[in-house]
């Protein structure tokens, strides 16, 4: 069994960007704009040889060669699902092919990579009383997507009612083995109310406790929150701070009158992940495929930005991508961020016990 040890929260003005290379581990800190281009260096010597090489597939990462870029400016992380007009995932596209807007205004494209990087992910599954009959569904889609995902990616178990709970062992933070996500999740009994977003809460302070650089939730629930201390826009506001991509899965039955899709919606949207609600539970399974396939997918697109004010404000970020003989392209990640302030604005405030 192998786990990984936590190096520290990951905030807007730290972000880990993380890659496999072959030269074994390289830290490269930029502690501010005058040694960016010597940073930029490094990354161009680092990375050329993958860049030159056709992006046609996403590259597969090795054993023992992950490697950590920390970044200490205001540098914005962004990972970008691209679709074509069919809904299919599409590859092969480069830097040249995208464009970044941030409140409206273009910004110069400073790292790109395609690339399949591990993850850090965490499975949020409902463990109140209406979950009882659908336990078995849950469980094997949850299982299917640690099948479908990458075999380095740091996974974890949070379970939830009214109270939440980690599914692996206190000495266990995380874990890359399948049997043991499956002892896991063969330990939640159903029962209870749901304090769904109590338990996101939870899942992204965790998330930040991962040493892979991209950072996911996949929730799966089947009602509506009625037992939580957090509301759904602080939720939003932390989901921010570990740069987090959440997948929301809604298994809900018609008469429940808790039932909240567009709670999932939201989480789903402002991240720049998705929101499924599957008409059956044979269903869960290839969703749960689908969504390891978008991670492992994604585009890495970094950029700093050109508005420079530490005013707190919330920034609304689109990305657009356009190729020869692509036909129309479409591109989800997340909707925006808030900008650093020397007060915290009260987004940043958010902290409960």
């Amino acid at each position: 069994m192998r786990t990984q040890s936590a190096p520290g929260p990951l905030v807007q003005r730290e972000v880990g960007l993380r890659a496999a290379a072959r030269s074994g581990t390289v830290e490269c800190i930029w502690e501010g704009y005058g040694s960016m281009l010597r940073c930029l260096v490094v990354l161009i010597v680092l990375f050329l040889p993958s860049l030159a090489r056709p992006q046609s597939s996403p590259s597969q990462s090795h054993e023992g060669d992950l490697y950590t870029i920390g970044v200490n400016v205001d540098m914005v992380v962004l990972h970008a699902t691209t679709l074509d007009h069919k809904g299919t995932l599409v590859s092969g596209l480069g830097k040249d092919d995208f464009q970044i807007y941030e409140d409206g205004v273009l910004q110069p494209i400073k790292y790109f990579s395609h690339e399949d990087i591990p993850v850090t992910v965490g499975l949020v599954i409902d463990n109140s009383g209406s979950m009882n009959r659908k336990r078995f569904e849950v469980n094997a889609a949850a299982l299917a997507f640690a099948h479908s995902s990458n075999p380095q990616d740091q996974m974890f178990v949070v379970k939830f009612n009214e109270k939440v709970s980690f599914g692996l062992p206190e000495n266990t933070p995380f874990t890359d083995q399948v049997t043991q996500l499956e002892v896991a999740l063969s330990r939640i009994a159903a029962n209870g109310e749901t304090a769904l977003y109590d338990a996101v809460a939870v899942a992204l302070d965790h998330l930040k406790k991962g040493n892979r650089g991209k950072k996911v939730l996949v929730v799966i629930s089947d009602g509506g929150d009625n037992a939580s201390k957090y509301k759904l826009t602080e939720i939003l506001a932390l989901a921010g701070r570990p740069d987090a991509i959440i997948y929301t899965i809604g298994i809900f039955d018609e008469q429940d009158e808790d039932r909240n899709p567009g709670a999932l919606k939201q989480l789903a949207k402002n991240t720049g992940g998705e929101a499924f609600l599957p008409d059956s539970l044979k269903d869960l399974a290839p969703v749960c495929e689908g969504i390891a396939r978008d991670i492992r997918n994604q585009y890495t697109l970094a950029y700093v930005p050109t508005n420079r004010k530490r005013d707190g404000t919330y920034r609304v970020i689109q990305v657009k991508a356009s190729a020869k003989d692509r036909g129309r392209l479409s591109v989800r990640t997340r909707t925006g961020y808030y900008a650093p302030s020397a007060v915290p604005s009260a987004a940043a405030r958010v902290n409960r016990p």
